[in-house]
Formats: C-alpha cells, sequence, structure tokens
C-alpha cells in the first residue's frame, strides 16, 4: 500500500466511527430535550472533553501551531490567556448556569434562559440574542469548513473544495440525525485522538532531533527571540489583547451549553478538573509541535522551503515522523478538532433557529417532532450559508476565529456572568448590553487600525458590561419572582457543592 492508502484508511475508520456514534445518538433522540441538551443526562469526563474539544477546533492543530511556527512563543499568550479563561468559567459560571437553567422554567438554550431569568415578556432578548449566534456562528463554522478545506489538500493533495465538501458533509450527516448527544459524543472521542496526537507528535520530534537540547539550540539558529514571551515583537497592547482572549470563554454558547448539560452540579467539579488538564497539556502539545518543527527544519535545511503555509506544521511533522498508518491517525486528529468544533456550533445555531427565533417568532404550539425536523433543516441551511463563506481557500482560520470568538464574548458574556451573580440585571438592561457589545466589538473588528491597536473583544466586553450595568440601574424594579428563583439557585448549589 502507498503511504497516501495507509493515511486514507486511517480516516475512512475514523469517518466510520463517527458516522456510527451519530447513528446511536438519532436512536436515542425522542424529545426536543434530547435534541439539544442531550436530556441533562451528560457525565463528567464527556462533559469536559466535549466541551475542550468544540472549543479548541482546527485552532489548536493548525491556528495556533502556525502562529508559533512564524512567531515563536510570543504568539503563545493567546493560549495563556484561554486557560486562565477557561479555568474560570469552569469554577464561575458552570456550577450556576448548571442551576439556573433549571430553575428558570428548564431553560434549554442561552436565549431561553436570559428570557425566562429576566422575565422579558417582549421575547426582544431571546431574537436578538438568536439573531446574534446565528451571524457569528455562521462565521465560525465557516472557519471549520475553511480548515477542513486546507487539511484536504495539504495531507492528499485534493482540491480545497473537495476537501471542505468532504468534512461538511459527514459532519453536518451525523449533526443533523443524531443532534446534542452524537455531537458530545464524538467531541468526546475526538478530545481524546487530538489530546493523543498532541502528545506524540513533540514527543517523537524531539528524539528526531537530537533531544532537548539540540532542539533548543536549533531553534535559537533560527531565531534567538523564538523561545521567549517577551520577545522585541510584543507589545503591551499585543499581550492584553492576546491574553483578553479568555474573556470570550464567559460568552461563548456552544462551550456553556456544556455545563447545562452536565447530570449534577456537584460533577461540574470533576469535569473542571479533567477539562483544564486535557486544555493545558493539548495546548503544551501544540506548542512543542511547532518548535519541534522549527528546529527540525533548521537542522534539514533543503525541506524548510517545502511548507507553503505555516498552518500545515502539525500535519508536515506528522507525516515526517509516523509510519503512513499512524500519521493517518495524526491526521485523524485534525479532523477530529475541525468536526467537532462545526457540529457543536451548528447545534447551538439551530436550537437558537427553532426554539428561540421561530418559536418566539410563531409562537406555533407543536409536538417535538415538529421541533426537531425545524432544527435538523436549520442545521443543513446554516450549513450551505458557512460553506459559500469558506469557499475561498484564502481566508485565514485565526482570523475567521477571533472575529467570531469577539462577537460572543463581547455580547453574551458580561451578561452571563451578570445573571448569575447580580440580582438587579433588567431586561433591558441586558438587550442594550448584548447588542452594544456586539455592535462594537463587529464595527472595531472590521476597521484595520483599531484591531492593530487592540482586539475587539476588550472594548466590545467593556461596552457591554458598562451599558448593561448603567441601564439595569435606571430601570430596576423589584421582581418577587426572580428574586426567588435567584434565592432557590443559591440554595440548590450549596445543598449540592
Amino acid at each position: 500500500m502507498s503511504d497516501h492508502a495507509y493515511q486514507l484508511l486511517a480516516i475512512i475508520i475514523y469517518m466510520l466511527a463517527m458516522a456510527g456514534i451519530g447513528w446511536y445518538a438519532f436512536v436515542k433522540t425522542s424529545s426536543l430535550n434530547d435534541y439539544m441538551l442531550g436530556g441533562r443526562g451528560l457525565g463528567p469526563a464527556v462533559t469536559a472533553l466535549s466541551a475542550g474539544a468544540a472549543d479548541m477546533s482546527g485552532w489548536l492543530l493548525m491556528g495556533l501551531p502556525g502562529a508559533i511556527y512564524l512567531n515563536g512563543l510570543v504568539s503563545a499568550w493567546i493560549a495563556i490567556g484561554l486557560t486562565i479563561g477557561a479555568y474560570l468559567n469552569w469554577l464561575y459560571v458552570a456550577p450556576r448556569l448548571r442551576v439556573y437553567t433549571q430553575v428558570a422554567s428548564d431553560s434549554i438554550t442561552i436565549p431561553s434562559y436570559l428570557d425566562n431569568r429576566l422575565r422579558d415578556k417582549t421575547k426582544a432578548i431571546r431574537i436578538a440574542s438568536g439573531i446574534i449566534i446565528l451571524l457569528f456562528f455562521t462565521f465560525y463554522v465557516s472557519s471549520g469548513m475553511v480548515a477542513g478545506g486546507k487539511f484536504f489538500d495539504s495531507s492528499f493533495g485534493y482540491d480545497y473544495h473537495t476537501g471542505l465538501l468532504v468534512v461538511s458533509g459527514v459532519v453536518v450527516a451525523y449533526t443533523l440525525f443524531g443532534g446534542f448527544l452524537a455531537v458530545s459524543y464524538t467531541d468526546f472521542l475526538q478530545g481524546l485522538i487530538m489530546f493523543l496526537a498532541l502528545i506524540m507528535v513533540p514527543l517523537v520530534g524531539i528524539f528526531f532531533t537530537g533531544g532537548l537540547g539540540e532542539t533548543i539550540e536549533s531553534i535559537k539558529a533560527v531565531n534567538p527571540e523564538h523561545l521567549s514571551l517577551f520577545a522585541s515583537t510584543a507589545t503591551v497592547a499585543g499581550v492584553i489583547s492576546s491574553v483578553a482572549w479568555g474573556l470570550g470563554y464567559f460568552g461563548q454558547p456552544h462551550i456553556i451549553v456544556r455545563f447545562m448539560a452536565i447530570k449534577t452540579v456537584a460533577e461540574t467539579k470533576q469535569a473542571r478538573r479533567i477539562g483544564i488538564g486535557w486544555m493545558a497539556l493539548s495546548l503544551l502539545g501544540a506548542i512543542a509541535t511547532a518548535l519541534v518543527g522549527v528546529a527540525y527544519f533548521q537542522q534539514n535545511a533543503s525541506t524548510l522551503g517545502n511548507i507553503s503555509d505555516a498552518e500545515t506544521i502539525f500535519i508536515v511533522m506528522g507525516q515526517i515522523l509516523f509510519h503512513p498508518f499512524v500519521a493517518g491517525i495524526m491526521l485523524a486528529a485534525i479532523l477530529a478538532a475541525i468536526m467537532s468544533t462545526i457540529s457543536s456550533q451548528l447545534i447551538v445555531t439551530s436550537s437558537a433557529l427553532v426554539e428561540d427565533i421561530y418559536k418566539a417568532i410563531f409562537n406555533k404550539s407543536a409536538d417535538d417532532k415538529h421541533y426537531v425536523l425545524i432544527g435538523r433543516i436549520s442545521v443543513f441551511g446554516i450549513s450551505i450559508v458557512a460553506a459559500a463563506l469558506a469557499w475561498n481557500p484564502d481566508s485565514n482560520i485565526l482570523d475567521l476565529v477571533g472575529f467570531a470568538w469577539a462577537g460572543f464574548g463581547a455580547a453574551f458574556g458580561p451578561i452571563i456572568l451578570l445573571s448569575l451573580y447580580w440580582r438587579k440585571l433588567t431586561n433591558i438592561g441586558a438587550l442594550a448590553g448584548m447588542i452594544s457589545g456586539a455592535a462594537v466589538a463587529f464595527i472595531w473588528g472590521k476597521i484595520d487600525v483599531l484591531t492593530k491597536t487592540l482586539y475587539e473583544i476588550v472594548p466590545g466586553f467593556l461596552a457591554c458590561l458598562v451599558v448593561a450595568i448603567v441601564v439595569s440601574l435606571l430601570t430596576y424594579k423589584r421582581n418577587t419572582e426572580i428574586e426567588a428563583e435567584f434565592n432557590e439557585t443559591l440554595k440548590l448549589l450549596n445543598k449540592d457543592s
């Protein structure tokens, strides 16, 4: 068998496994709650790894290693910010959101939770939240499709558009039929594959480059500042912008929805330990992969020029270091990262369209089968639009992810935190803050001179926070039902912790 045949065999086995899980989840899905939230029955390990896999996407194995390969450790500030943000998210948001979403009329989406929590009779928050999710997740899904196209182009020499369609077709199929359970179970398996691959590549790579000492010397020979977090290219604004990625966690619907689905609030502590451990080691593996790649190509200067796209460094190193079949499993890790995020975003966007826009606008009363059908149609429709946006092969993965990440972090992050910890948040304050944050992040992100100065999540997050607090203070009226739910949430938290 040729090298490509071995690699394709590994990819086919992986694809069949994903399809099998999708079919299993399809059989288990019988209600709208099952389709959108898995019946709130996820265990801590599945919750943790599915949240991590949904979070990291192709950025973990392509975007981050590419940035480190080109710029050195100065690009690792994003990873540091993300790790801090993820830990704080698990610590402060996960337990309260799990309890509060159930107390607030058993809400199964973030927009429906905000609607129920704030007693918004106008449904404006629900509809606005759904529209924001639809807008930014379409960009986010397209970033995953771009990564899929680049993956097949770099790995097998297939046309970019062919790769885009293959990856999109498989992930849309198991998401469309299996819903949240399929997404969570496949994300768990994909998280394991990503973790093992990111540990194996740098460890074996260091052996090929002559050990740790020799590897470090080779990296320094390329650029003495490559191993410095505080290289001359680092600026205060740049470091703040990178670390500020951590702010985005509080407002990412596809991540925090996992907190709503875990079986009990007590299990969030175990899930946090598993999730942060997985994340820290995976990020270190991605950084180490890029640095080992720098050393390897320095020692083999004649092949350095073969890398036309730095974001493929993980793929190239896997093919160099391992038997073709094992390299195929490494390639499956790329697909795992890409597909896990696309599927999570599709199911959340579908949920927003059905639960928060379709139901709110048409106020139609129907059985669960009808809504599940509408959800599946939504998954398909969103995929078509995202694929059209991703059709340009020159799209930059990190730029697309950064834009969507900032939009969600700025629009939802402060509102989620305030809703969980501040009794006086009002529906008008939340709506004003949400729109302000999304607008500032969107406009800032479209102006080059501003984005080069500061990442748009910072001004967007601050705008949302300030506007929400000020408007809430101006419009606050005591509501006994809201007070009772807030107190009930605190009571349940104290009981279960």
